[in-house]
């Protein structure tokens, strides 16, 4: 976190299209509460009644164009709501809150993705999230092509699926940097590989992050 202190923990799960995200979510979830600790999951966009609007827009609508300026600024809303309504609630609370995906998406997609300024989009996140950081990330990595492939498997692709696959590429680089730059927060966590040894690695991580700061 970066500057208010809360009594819960904040932790977030990133990575590109069909990381794998929304399979390792749960197993965190169920090996953080069988160890004591009282779990939130949520997810950006839409983890809040007007981030679901906001997240069919965003995500959903594959056929109208969205101006890059209107899509950072929607997923700005979307977290302001979320930090507000969900996430400092349950750390105000004690909780461990788990989210899929936080500011660091949006320095990825928005910023290097869509080739935005950097500077500028991290002001906003600072602004958008009140100042709060997670404690832990698990960046889940793999080649975009893996992803993709995954994702064409899914029942419908949505909006940013579509995207070419350098977009996807320049999305997996900023990832790469994020991590590079904060290694004591994120752990980079081969995606390219079995859903059970992803879930193996990530309670790796887990276990040591909890021996070493929650106790």
């Amino acid at each position: 976190m970066w500057n208010k202190q809360y009594s819960g923990t904040f932790i977030t799960l990133e990575g590109g299209e069909g990381s794998g995200k929304t399979t390792q979510i749960p197993h965190l979830a169920r090996f953080l509460r069988s160890a004591g600790y009282s779990v939130v999951v949520t997810k950006e966009p839409g983890g809040t009644r007007p981030g679901k609007s906001m997240r069919s827009i965003l995500l959903k609508n594959t056929t109208d164009p969205i101006d890059p300026k209107c899509e950072l600024f929607l997923f700005l809303a979307d977290r302001a709501q979320h930090i507000a309504e969900v996430v400092n609630p349950a750390l105000e609370a004690g909780k461990i809150v788990i989210s899929d995906r936080h500011a660091d998406a949006t320095v990825a997609y928005q910023a290097f993705g869509r080739q935005r300024d950097l500077t500028f989009i991290a002001n906003l996140n600072r602004f958008a999230t009140s100042e709060l950081k997670p404690a832990l990330t698990f960046l889940l990595d793999q080649p975009p092509e893996v992803g993709l492939a995954r994702c064409r498997n899914r029942a419908s692709m949505n909006r940013l699926d579509r995207e070419e696959l350098a977009f996807h590429k320049r999305v997996r680089a900023g990832y790469r940097k994020i991590a590079r730059s904060e290694p004591d927060r994120i752990r980079i966590v081969n995606a390219n590989q079995s859903p059970e040894k992803v879930e193996a690695a990530i309670r790796r991580h887990a276990e040591r992050f909890i021996e070493k700061r929650l106790g």
